[in-house]
């Protein structure tokens, strides 16, 4: 089983537009109530305004940013001077915008709080998959994300480099500490799961080497190593690619995993290692959005 990553050189194919709006519609209503009281004080006419990123970052949310203006004006003209998935520099002025001026200020926040949550997420995995380049492993995320945002922060996740671990509880089978305990065995969790989905991707977790054996005997298509120490890590790798496994049944280490040990687990050998912070610990990107022209003239 591959996880699903942004293709090479470009970045991730973005979520169906009525997902994108579905989470605009819902995040414009939590902000605006029954209605802009401060926007009204304004005079309703036509201004500019710019999108200015205030530190380096990898840039993702343009879909949510536009659907937020163009749900209060459809006739806001949005001009992006960078790329989905761009690394851009600190000071950078990431777009222009041409509409009404009370649909301007009242959607500013809401499409920054997307923008900047995404591109978050997005800067922090390509930290990640920087410190992976030149090695055989590649970074993950897991399920934990921001409640009614999953699929936006995954989106993100592929935007800077990384892959999609599951998408949820529908789309892979995935034994766990629990699951194994109800069951009785890893054998016989795995033998249960074959039989009622087996379409869906396997993946068992293991707590030491018995378990680990155990999974790649009774047959999956990942095993997931938990809190396992260097020593017992280089072991696992070892068991999974001699004889009789071969190497078939790829290897995810998890637990823990900061950014300062990565390349000592990929050194180990695994092919994917999964990080909960690439979404759980966000730290939104420093955006601003500015009514009148930029300070500088486009390039």
């Amino acid at each position: 089983m591959a996880p699903s990553a942004a293709p090479a050189g470009g970045a991730a194919a973005p979520p169906p537009a009525d997902q994108v709006d579905s989470d605009v519609a819902r995040a414009l209503a939590e902000d605006i109530g029954s209605g802009d009281v401060t926007a009204a004080l304004l005079p309703d006419a036509e201004d500019v305004a710019y999108l200015l990123c205030k530190e380096d970052a990898v840039v993702c949310g343009r879909p949510w940013f536009d659907a937020c203006h163009r749900a209060l004006d459809p006739g806001v003209r949005i001009h992006w001077r960078v790329a989905e998935g761009d690394r851009v520099a600190a000071g950078t002025v990431l777009a222009t915008l041409a509409g009404r001026s009370r649909a301007l200020v009242t959607a500013e926040r809401t499409a920054l709080n997307f923008l900047q949550t995404l591109s978050g997420t997005a800067t922090t995995t390509a930290r990640y998959a920087d410190a992976l380049r030149g090695t055989a492993t590649r970074v993950l995320d897991t399920r934990k994300t921001l409640p009614g945002l999953r699929i936006a922060q995954k989106y993100a996740v592929r935007c800077g480099g990384g892959g999609n671990h599951r998408m949820g509880l529908y789309d892979t089978v995935m034994l766990k500490e629990n699951h194994v305990r109800a069951a009785g065995s890893i054998a016989a969790a795995v033998a249960a799961a074959r039989a009622l989905h087996p379409a869906l991707p396997l993946v068992v977790e293991v707590e030491d080497l018995a378990q680990l054996r155990e999974a790649l005997t009774a047959g999956c298509d990942r095993v997931l190593i938990d809190d396992f120490d260097r020593d017992s890590r280089r072991e696992a790798v070892r068991i999974a690619r001699a004889a009789p496994f071969d190497g078939r049944i790829p290897l995810e280490a998890s637990g823990s995993v900061d950014l300062d040990a990565l390349r000592a687990i990929a050194d180990d050998g695994v092919d994917y290692v999964s990080i909960g912070a690439l979404t759980k610990h966000v730290r939104a990107i420093d955006l601003s959005m500015k009514l009148g022209p930029p300070p500088c003239p486009a390039s």
